[in-house]
């Protein structure tokens, strides 16, 4: 990986300015998601077959676009920057919305737009942004050694196992790197009764993992060997980005439940809040808060402006945010005492969201060590 010639921060970027239509999308999300996503609700879903609720997934495709918000006009989309879209990233985080917005309104949305033929995705990517098609996209970790492409008369044929596919127990659309004979590519297959499906036993189970078998189903190629390096280089800085725009709003939550809870909880007849080492441990989680606020925030705003120019500052807020987002969570466990203790409180179910992301898009050590490869240290 070449080093930066010039780190960020270089100046401050447009969409870094608060704005009154990205405070509106927030309130109209903050108000959706509390009617449709509470704690038991979440949990519920993620025993369902489908693993996620597909009345909430409907009200946010349909009512509130979030598939289509960071997508140019020219493209179908709302034509809005991935200032919005970490919007509705950190408010779904705070849910913990049982919905597909990562997989398939983000990576999925985003892994068509990059496919170097438009025109080989215009029956996908509008059946995506409306909500009707659920896309995933495979962890892009360059081991294509257990899935391979071949062409054939109609077209590519996808054969092999892809594991721990994110949503992949009820996804449409798979979006992966698979090895062919002139080298590797993106490609795109839809998901029929002939695919096998073994459900993952995840720490996370709001939201689930499965192993994809498939055995010679029909595939588009999104890129070419020569380009596929680059595409899948931004899709993961996007899933980094994502993440930590979503690990910023469970913290958001995790700290609001802990206010709530040490303000009624009284020992010797007061408010545990009210007693001093515990303002210090709030305080501190306040601090979190801030730092991974101010990193996701930075990054997507610096990501609007330009994606390739992103990749130092989208790398700081997967480290920041990562580690701020299991902290706090282990952190609201203890300050709830002995109930905090118990799995079914909400702030398990958050903590277990924060694990569960570290271990599938990077620790903050891997986060700070690509830092480090950028900076040429």
């Amino acid at each position: 990986m070449p080093a930066l010639d010039v780190p960020w921060p270089r100046t401050e970027p447009a969409a870094l300015t608060p704005s009154p239509e990205r405070q509106e999308l927030r309130d109209s999300l903050r108000t959706l998601l509390t009617r449709h996503s509470d704690i038991e609700r979440v949990r519920a879903a993620a025993e369902s077959e489908l693993g996620y609720d597909r009345e909430l997934w409907r009200l946010l495709a349909t009512e509130m676009s979030v598939a289509a918000i960071a997508v140019p006009e020219h493209r179908g989309g709302l034509g809005y920057g991935t200032a919005e879209l970490a919007t509705v990233l950190e408010e779904c985080g705070r849910a913990l919305a049982a919905a597909p917005v990562l997989t398939s309104a983000v990576l999925g949305a985003g892994a068509l737009l990059a496919a170097d033929d438009r025109d080989t995705v215009h029956d996908l990517l509008p059946a995506v942004l409306e909500g009707e098609l659920l896309a995933t996209v495979s962890p892009l970790t360059g081991e294509t050694d257990r899935l391979r492409a071949e062409p054939g008369p109609d077209g590519w044929m996808l054969s092999g196992t892809v594991t721990g596919v994110l949503g992949g127990a009820s996804a449409e659309l798979l979006i992966a790197l698979a090895a062919c004979p002139d080298g590797v590519r993106l490609f795109a297959a839809r998901l029929g009764p002939e695919v096998a499906r073994a459900r993952r036993t995840v720490i996370d189970p709001t939201r689930g993992q499965a192993d994809l078998t498939m055995d010679g189903t029909a595939a588009t190629a999104l890129t070419s060997p020569e380009t596929t390096a680059a595409t899948v280089e931004r899709l993961r800085d996007l899933a980094t980005l994502a993440v930590a725009c979503e690990n910023t709003g469970v913290i958001d939550r995790l700290l609001e439940l802990t206010v709530e809870y040490t303000r009624a909880r009284q020992q010797f007849g007061r408010p545990i809040a009210s007693f001093q080492a515990i303002k210090h441990r709030l305080a501190d989680l306040l601090v979190l808060l801030e730092r991974a606020r101010s990193a996701a925030r930075y990054a997507a705003a610096v990501y609007a402006d330009d994606p390739g120019a992103a990749r130092l500052a989208v790398a700081v807020a997967g480290a920041v945010c990562t580690e701020a987002a299991v902290q706090a969570a282990a952190e609201a466990v203890q300050l709830h005492g002995g109930v905090g203790f118990t799995w079914e409180h909400a702030a398990h179910s958050y903590y277990r969201r924060a694990l569960g992301n570290e271990a599938a898009h990077g620790s903050a050590t891997e986060h700070r060590a690509r830092i480090a490869a950028l900076l040429g240290l």
